[in-house]
């Protein structure tokens, strides 16, 4: 007996690329639209079925119906040319990275490919929809001018139960000092799938750093008692030191609100903390791989970011320069940085974390635990129990003291 061949789409069901735009003297906008999907109804290749989502203990998407599992294309190679870094000139942009239009509507109507219904999507919050009619899954493939469809996805690795797991054992390792209205009401079975909007970029730098080192030459003490002071003779050195080198997938934070550090008011620079992701197993964009999660859209645009990449760069510098300083004992004071950016390349790109959340109402804060959805690395903030905090810090202070004391009398 011979299986059936594979269900084939309708010929309008692929969308035709975008144009690529070139602009004279502005970046080469390299077009990365997935081709082999388009709005609307798409079908697992399989059975035709369109229940297909992500089954995170595979990356791979599933088909709910026949279960067949199935990946896209990785991103690495496919999008642009991975080739030698130190050759890259310029600035390459992903068209899902290119300009967001501040006047593109975030509200897409879609024509039902198996009814005929109108469904609307509606895409700052989600890149799918059901049809209320014949219950087909549409999906949101083609890019558009809000942001909302990025050049890639790196799927979730971590399941909800682990990242549940996970979260537990943090917060449970801190129950000593937790505030007790957060442990009355902590439940992390509540934690999110969250899709968070980044610039995966890579670059061709060059910097010079410009200081002053010193070298201990001499180290003697005046006074006695109390005033005992301890002091150096060092000779000073103006020093310069050269770097070329490349940075490969660097992350930065594309939504201003989560690149925005203010920790009087919340804790989502924790996310930071999770970092690294492996981009390299990211995959063309295909929308099903957001379905049953959450997902933010950019809202800044390639040279909104330059300045967070040039932070980084420059820190990149210092650490390659710092080898070359080890002579100067009494440490380095670089006062003046120069960069030289020849080529960069930004891809946007969606990163999987798990989010849990806690909002503080006596200090109208929120705090988050976030666990990596592809390592599992977990970092977070928790409420603080202030007075048992002091509490123990007296304590340990009292102990400490008498320790001292018993010391003292014993020599």
């Amino acid at each position: 007996m011979t299986s059936p061949p594979p269900w084939q789409p309708p010929p309008e069901q692929a969308a035709a690329a975008p144009p690529v735009p070139v602009g004279p003297t502005g970046p080469e906008v390299v077009n990365t639209q997935n081709t082999s999907l388009g709005d609307g109804v798409n079908r697992c290749p399989r059975c035709g079925s369109t229940d297909i989502q992500l089954r995170a203990s595979t990356g791979m998407l599933i088909c709910l119906f026949c279960r067949h599992e199935w990946n896209e294309q990785k991103a690495q190679g496919e999008l642009f040319d991975d080739g030698d870094l130190t050759q890259l000139r310029g600035t390459q942009v992903g068209s899902g990275a290119a300009n967001i239009d501040a006047d593109a509507n975030a509200v897409v109507t879609l024509k039902c490919q198996g009814c005929g219904a109108e469904v609307v999507v509606n895409t700052e919050a989600a890149m799918s929809s059901r049809c209320h009619w014949c219950r087909h899954v549409l999906t949101i493939n083609n890019q558009i001018a809000n942001g909302a469809v990025p050049d890639a996805v790196l799927p979730f690795a971590v399941s909800h139960e682990d990242a549940v797991a996970r979260i537990t054992e943090f917060a449970s390792k801190r129950r000593t000092f937790a505030n007790r209205q957060f442990l009355k009401e902590f439940t992390p079975q509540n934690v999110v799938g969250v899709y968070m909007p980044y610039m995966v970029v890579d670059g061709n730098v060059s910097s010079d750093v410009y200081g002053h080192g010193e070298v201990e030459t001499g180290r003697y003490t005046r006074g006695s008692g109390d005033d005992r002071r301890t002091y150096y003779d060092a000779d000073v050195y103006q020093i310069h030191r050269h770097v070329d080198f490349t940075v490969d997938d660097l992350t930065i934070e594309s939504s201003a609100e989560r690149a925005n550090m203010d920790t009087r008011v919340n804790t989502n620079n924790i996310i930071n903390t999770i970092l690294p992701f492996d981009t390299t197993n990211a995959v063309r964009w295909n929308a099903n791989y957001l379905n049953g999660f959450s997902s933010e859209k950019r809202d800044q645009d390639v040279d909104q970011l330059r300045p967070a990449l040039e932070n980084q760069l420059l820190s990149i510098a210092r650490s390659q320069v710092a080898p070359a300083t080890s002579r100067y004992d009494r440490g380095v004071r670089w006062e003046s940085e120069g960069l030289d950016v020849h080529g960069t390349r930004w891809v946007s790109m969606y990163l999987p974390v798990w989010l849990y959340s806690y909002f503080q109402k006596d200090k109208n804060m929120v705090h988050y635990i976030a666990v990596n959805g592809r390592t599992g690395e977990t970092m977070g903030s928790i409420p603080v129990a202030q007075g048992r905090l002091l509490a123990v810090s007296a304590a340990v202070g009292v102990v400490v003291e008498a320790i001292a004391i018993v010391v003292l009398v014993v020599s």
